[in-house]
């Protein structure tokens, strides 16, 4: 296959899979108001969701179909014509968007693989290099916003020995009713399959729902309990950074964290009607993201927080703000790799960091 162009000072063609989903409309909103784009192609296996949500932030750019990334052929012919896929959609159908975005020629984001779909994503770099295309791999707050929080705080430190990442979202006005931040069935996956860790440079599982402690996030959150997720980041910070250990920890509201409880043995059937049934996160939510790196003599703290913006609470806010802005990059030029990456390996942290602080979201350093 001949290298496929790739998008520089001209607008861009853009397809959401996933659109009817919880982060998807903001994407989509935000999308809406970036002159680099020229239109957008929002897919969903309910196409009246991707409709819906097309009628209400896409503005005059957008249209919508219905669509199944497990059959990467028929979202191939799908996607003719359009430059960038962000997929949305839930992790487990990563690897069928990606093969369908190297069969039309188009870059692809997502917004994480949970660590274990990471590896395998990454194993399609060749695949991606001879296409001359981009697979951005995890582009969302966390993983995304925090890999490159990351990168900054290493070039800070010059080397690193540990970097722990922790993230926690509040809303001041909880609507009532179950309302998870993402997809649910993520959300328990997080909480059901074995954390992994770094320790003295090797990956190690630990317990599900391990206690991490109590971590003081700063305002508007505060000091809170942590328990030790699975999460992307831990698949790529070895390699890309030479840290020996490395973490992640999460902190939930304590009657979310309850409810997500009594469904880690709920079957799939179960969860989907929990998840049809969920009240929707309110826009008044806010989330705090934390990277912490140490070396021997010092220790270089990068906190994020993301308040509501275009309607939308902060915890989706900064999810989807991320994968919109590396839209914007890539269309300017401005992310010039190609390959299967991570994000600290191709966007440069004041990039990045300017387009989320148009987005709400503003960072602070220490150390």
């Amino acid at each position: 296959m001949s290298p496929v162009p790739r998008p520089s000072d001209a607008t861009v063609s853009v397809a959401v899979l996933g659109a009817g989903g919880t982060i998807a409309p903001a994407i989509v909103r935000d999308l809406a108001e970036s002159d680099e784009v020229a239109s957008m192609l929002l897919l969903d296996l309910d196409g009246s969701r991707a409709a819906a949500v097309a009628a209400a932030y896409g503005g005059a750019t957008a249209d919508a179909h219905a669509a199944d990334a497990r059959d990467a052929s028929a979202l191939a012919a799908q996607l003719e014509g359009v430059d960038i896929l962000i997929n949305a959609a839930s992790y487990r159908i990563n690897l069928d968007a990606m093969q369908a975005c190297l069969t039309a020629g188009c870059h692809y984001l997502d917004l994480g693989g949970l660590y274990w779909m990471t590896g395998r994503q990454l194993a399609l770099d060749e695949d991606f290099q001879r296409a001359g295309l981009l697979a951005l791999l995890g582009i969302g707050s966390s993983p995304g916003k925090t890999n490159v929080m990351a990168a900054r705080a290493v070039r800070e430190l010059g080397s690193v020995e540990s970097i722990d990442i922790a993230a926690a979202g509040r809303d001041p006005r909880p609507a009532g009713g179950f309302s998870p931040p993402y997809a649910v069935r993520t959300l328990i996956d997080e909480l059901t399959l074995a954390p992994v860790v770094l320790r003295d440079g090797r990956p190690v599982e630990i317990e599900p729902l391990a206690t991490g402690g109590t971590l003081d996030y700063g305002p508007p959150i505060g000091e809170v309990e942590t328990i030790y997720t699975l999460h992307s980041e831990l698949a790529t910070f070895g390699e890309s950074f030479g840290c020996r250990e490395a973490s992640f920890r999460l902190s939930l509201a304590p009657a979310l964290l309850s409810r997500l409880r009594e469904l880690v043995s709920a079957t799939p059937e179960e969860l989907d009607r929990v998840a049809r049934e969920a009240v929707p996160p309110s826009a008044e939510t806010v989330s705090v993201h934390l990277v912490i790196a140490r070396e021997a003599q010092r220790t270089v703290l990068v906190s994020a927080v993301s308040r509501p913006h275009f309607g939308f609470g902060g915890s989706v806010v900064s999810t989807a703000a991320p994968a919109a802005a590396a839209v914007r990059l890539l269309a300017r030029g401005q992310l010039k790799a190609t390959g299967a990456r991570p994000p600290e390996h191709c966007i440069e942290p004041e990039l990045l960091f300017a387009e989320l602080e148009s987005r709400g979201c503003s960072f602070t350093y220490s150390g």
